[in-house]
């Protein structure tokens, strides 16, 4: 049975950072005063950006480092199917957790992240999923604080509510302390800080051509509500979010342009 404080019998926590980031170590910690069984199932490797791929075409090699930890040489959707319909065929968890990401995952940036992609592979499995992610201003000092000690609480609180079915949540901590962080706020998902992606060119001592893929940011301000508003705040932002991507108003206006034509 769980012990005082817990509210879960079993959970499952993976990430996109890999196998030995700080953020899954913080999770753990977050997850262990939560639940009395706590299952990781991560990428052996760093796979930010992978949003919610899974290798079809690949075999997936699974390594076990400890009592119910694993790595996988897979995407975090990969770690997710893997722990729910494989690794715990015991008992489902009752909740999936993914991160806690080394930077905030705001707006459009959502689409592209393996931290959500991984809850929102949660979500398409029927399991209740949250994403946390971790803003910083300075990569080598994230305030890992700030998730580790307001985590626990805040995901107390959205566990009553009635959000499970057919959504995930994103949660962003700010870059700020815990004890100057503001209250947590329900957001929309908004544009976010991504503008775009650029092709980065080098050469190798060879002369031989390589590139890297680059993601362009800029700090600007986001509509009133949205997660990025939020979390520029200083709150803690939480978006439910769905696989639905319909634009509504291109749908309404094409529908129009098309009736026009008949």
């Amino acid at each position: 049975m769980p012990k005082a404080g817990q509210i879960f019998e079993r959970v499952l926590l993976t990430n996109d950072d890999g196998f030995d980031a700080p953020g899954l170590r913080v999770l753990e910690q977050v997850a262990a005063t939560l639940a009395r069984e706590v299952w990781v199932v991560a990428p052996e490797h760093d796979q930010s950006g992978t949003s919610h791929s899974l290798s079809l075409h690949d075999s997936l090699r699974v390594s076990r480092k400890s009592e119910r930890r694993f790595a996988v040489r897979g995407t975090p959707g990969d770690c997710v199917v893997l722990g729910v319909r494989h690794l715990m065929s015991g008992g489902l968890p009752e909740m999936i957790f993914s991160g806690v990401n080394r930077g905030a995952n705001l707006g459009v940036e959502t689409v592209f992240s393996g931290t959500v992609g991984a809850a929102m592979t949660g979500m398409l499995l029927g399991v209740p999923s949250i994403a946390l992610s971790q803003a910083f201003s300075d990569r080598n000092a994230v305030p890992w604080e700030t998730a580790r000690t307001l985590a626990p609480e805040i995901i107390r609180r959205l566990s009553v509510m009635d959000w499970q079915r057919n959504t995930c949540l994103n949660i962003n901590f700010p870059d700020c302390p815990a004890d100057r962080t503001g209250p947590l706020t329900l957001t929309c998902q908004g544009a976010g800080l991504l503008d775009g992606v650029d092709v980065v060119s080098r050469s190798d001592p060879r002369a031989i051509d390589y590139h890297w893929l680059q993601l362009s940011r800029s700090l600007r301000q986001d509509a009133e509500g949205t997660e990025a508003a939020a979390v520029a705040a200083g709150c803690i932002s939480v978006t439910p979010l769905r696989f639905e991507r319909t634009h509504a108003e291109a749908l309404a206006e094409m529908r129009m342009a098309l009736a026009s034509t008949e």
